[in-house]
């Protein structure tokens, strides 16, 4: 058989799944599954694929959230693999992205790996509604979890602090996804919306026309079917971020109004051509509002430089203008490295450490 055949009838691949808010699709695969391994980035020194605070979740053979991929994340499941059936509910490895694991981040990346059952939900339904913990993996094997326990005010989301008996691990969960109020589930909002669904922002999707809202959409995207777009907009939290792009040029231009009269969004952005943002200025000034209040509103949305007007390409340059906006809260809800991994300090770093 030719290398085209043998290509033909491989059997089919999978999709990887994105993983949002640990604690409850922890809770959620324990419905169907008997344990599930979180692996958590607790530490990293100098570079890595993934940034302290990240984590993925195996259960069965499902696999939700990465570390980066690689050689690494392929050594970290086989670990998570073996705590599926095992005695241990913890473990803890350091490891050596460039030496041991032929990387080219050359930083080295410290792995929490622990095991949750069903009798665990409690702690993880409490974890989901207080966003911090603190865990004590003791030399005898013993886990010690404690809900509500805050690490330091300043300082990282994720913290070990290693002892000769134990090693402790300080987390506070990410904060809730900042509120994206959507208006218009034409074409690019249906694209946008794709886009969206592995992002770090909670969507409110709203249309007038129901038949263009969608029943299967991501977990971190709900639906609202009203007339009246206007009102739904000035009942958005504060600090909501605003994305117009409505069937109607009339309705686009009364949210603006609306959004510019408010003044507590985040970030407002209107779909549309140089002319649209020209005639939309013109008769905002007209009615009033102060240059620095028109230039809050951002239009033509999304980043420079992308001349295609497709759907998908309009809904990318748009989720990249949100990222450039999000980028230093983002650093703020992840840790940055710790320590700083030296040429010195990499050549001295330990071989792998496991406890127990």
């Amino acid at each position: 058989m030719s290398a085209l055949a043998d290509a033909v009838h491989t059997p089919a691949g999978r999709w990887l799944e994105p993983l949002r808010h640990w604690p409850g699709a922890a809770l959620r695969l324990l419905r169907e599954e008997k344990s599930v391994i979180r692996v958590l980035v607790a530490g990293l020194r100098g570079s890595g694929p993934r940034e302290a605070g990240a984590c993925l979740l195996l259960a069965g053979e499902r696999q939700l959230g990465t570390i980066g991929g690689g050689y690494l994340e392929w050594h970290a499941l086989q670990a998570a693999r073996l705590l599926l059936g095992g005695d241990v509910r913890a473990q803890r490895l350091q490891l050596v992205l460039g030496r041991e694991m032929g990387q080219c981040c050359g930083g080295v990346v410290e792995l929490w790996l622990e095991r949750f059952e069903p009798q665990d939900r409690p702690t993880l339904e409490a974890l989901q509604r207080q966003g911090q913990w603190q865990c004590e993996l003791r030399a005898d094997g013993r886990l010690l979890r404690q809900v509500q326990i805050a690490p330091p005010a300043q300082g990282p989301r994720v913290q070990l602090r290693r002892g000769a008996e134990s090693c402790v691990l300080f987390e506070r969960c990410a904060p809730a996804d900042p509120p994206l109020y959507l208006y218009g589930a034409g074409h690019v909002g249906q694209a946008l919306v794709r886009v969206l669904s592995g992002l770090p922002f909670a969507v409110q999707w709203l249309d007038s026309r129901a038949e263009f809202l969608p029943a299967d959409l991501p977990d971190n995207v709900q639906t609202l079917h009203t007339q009246l777009p206007v009102e739904a907009l000035r009942q958005a939290p504060a600090a909501a971020l605003h994305l117009i792009m409505t069937h109607d040029h009339a309705l686009d231009y009364a949210l603006c109004r609306a959004l510019l009269q408010r003044g507590d969004f985040a970030f407002a952005g209107l779909i549309g051509s140089q002319s649209k943002a020209a005639r939309f200025r013109s008769r905002l000034r007209e009615e009033g509002f102060s240059t620095e209040q028109i230039a809050r509103l951002r239009c033509p949305v999304g980043v420079d430089g992308i001349a295609a007007k497709l759907p998908q390409a309009i809904a990318v340059a748009i989720a990249a203008q949100l990222l450039q906006l999000d980028s230093e809260a983002a650093l703020s809800r992840h840790d940055k490295p710790i320590e700083t991994c030296t040429p010195q300090g990499c050549a001295a770093c330990p071989q792998t450490q496991r406890l127990p």
